[in-house]
């Protein structure tokens, strides 16, 4: 059996210097990252943002994921660990809720020398070298483009409306309820969406539950696609030059344009994995991580399941 768990390695600059967040157990005695275990029915993304706010006390948006770890529990059971680098703002500090209490004694930002010395596990300070690294490259820092394939629908043989009309399933709305929280922790601020019935109505839930608005873009319809491939091009390329996450939601048969014009924009070893992005399933996303400054890439991409 395999215990699952899901953790955040959270930075910020203060006067060009990085730090990080490490946390202090007495029970143990150690050093580490915040982290912890899945509870049912979350998702990992969803136990790296509890675990962080448990406790760090800091509400987090997650960044770039970074390398699962694997080790093997006292007990005989194996133990993987998803880890995420998240940039924590300076009102989210201010914020903070972070008491000692019986698990976590202190909390604390050190430099990355002084992190590296005081981490108590090679994985931790492995993972700690690995943002290191990124930061060096101008990768750490990025912003997510998430393209959303809607939630399950009605089946085409099923439906005898008009097919911009063809509603989600009961499954499929269940998916958007999921979608909320799931999103929640990539916190897409621009919802652009084809304006066909199934597409808003997998996106509206999470724009009504933060008070976002839904941006139609008729460009992103099949249709439009299957007339004017380009035009659903163009509405991609709009993203690109905005500061600001945004989620983009549509179809499976535009899904070829989309991943098509995204990976034009992303390093070599992200390319790929961008265009196999065609075979998302019903409410299945891709969060691609796209660099910041005058020529911003794509560098990564992760993909989740609101099944």
């Amino acid at each position: 059996m395999t215990v699952f768990a899901a953790g955040v390695v959270c930075w910020r600059e203060v006067k060009g210097e990085i730090l990080f967040a490490l946390v202090h157990r007495e029970k143990y005695n150690d050093w580490g990252f915040a982290k912890g275990k899945q509870d049912p029915g979350e998702e990992l993304c969803e136990t790296a943002v509890r675990e962080t706010l448990e406790e760090l006390g800091i509400k987090i948006k997650l960044g770039r994921k970074l390398t699962t770890i694997n080790y093997m529990l006292g007990n005989g059971e194996d133990k993987e660990v998803h880890y995420w680098a998240s940039k924590v703002t300076e009102k989210a500090i201010r914020n903070s809720k972070f008491k000692p209490n019986d698990e976590i004694a202190r909390v604390e930002w050190q430099p990355a020398k002084l992190a590296l010395k005081l981490l108590s596990y090679p994985h931790d300070k492995a993972l700690l070298k690995e943002v290191i690294e990124l930061h060096k490259e101008q990768e750490l820092e990025t912003k997510a483009l998430i393209l959303l394939r809607h939630a399950k629908a009605t089946p085409r043989s099923d439906w005898e409306g008009e097919e911009a009309r063809r509603p989600l399933l009961p499954e499929g709305r269940e998916q958007a309820k999921r979608l909320i929280r799931i999103l929640r922790s990539y916190g897409p601020k621009r919802l652009v969406t084809s304006p066909w019935t199934r597409c808003k109505q997998t996106v509206e839930p999470y724009a009504k539950a933060y008070d976002k608005t839904l941006i139609a873009r008729s460009q992103l319809t099949e249709l439009s696609n299957a007339l004017s491939p380009r035009k659903t091009s163009r509405a991609v390329e709009d993203l690109f030059d905005r500061q600001n996450s945004a989620l983009l939601c549509s179809h499976r048969p535009a899904l070829p344009t989309i991943t098509e014009t995204l990976a034009n924009k992303a390093c070599p070893d992200t390319k790929p994995k961008i265009l196999a992005a065609i075979d998302l399933a019903p409410g299945e996303f891709a969060v691609m991580r796209l660099t910041l400054g005058k020529k911003p890439r794509f560098v990564a991409l992760e993909r989740v399941k609101a099944f």
